[in-house]
């Protein structure tokens, strides 16, 4: 007996997924987002941070890119004063100058590259 109920529900079970299977690909979809709707995330940290602005993220650009220009600027106005042979006082004083330069000029590209972006 239990053999015969078996085989009856698997016939009914084959029977329903004959049914779904000739159901248009519309109604299907149509089924899936009623069980799932689409939603966008929205971005919101656990105490309500939202993300940041278009000028936060073109001043954070700026920032960046003076760091890395700043970095750079000590690397190569270090060798090139000392190749000229500055010493003391105008080394770092042509050290800075240096710096100073190539971090606002790489941070002034990395701010448009940044605002593009937004």
């Amino acid at each position: 007996m239990l053999i015969k109920d078996s085989k009856v529900s698997r016939l009914s079970v084959k029977a329903t997924e004959r049914q779904q299977s000739t159901d248009s690909p519309v109604s299907s979809v149509t089924r899936l987002l009623s069980v799932f709707p689409l939603q966008m995330p929205v971005a919101v940290g656990p105490y309500g941070q939202t993300q940041p602005s278009c000028f936060d993220r073109v001043k954070m650009g700026f920032m960046m890119g003076f760091a890395v220009g700043m970095a750079a600027g000590a690397m190569f106005g270090t060798f090139s004063c000392l190749r000229i042979g500055m010493r003391g006082r105008e080394l770092m004083g042509g050290v800075g100058k240096t710096m100073m330069q190539s971090g606002g000029t790489f941070g002034t590209f990395m701010a448009i590259g940044m605002g593009i972006r937004c």
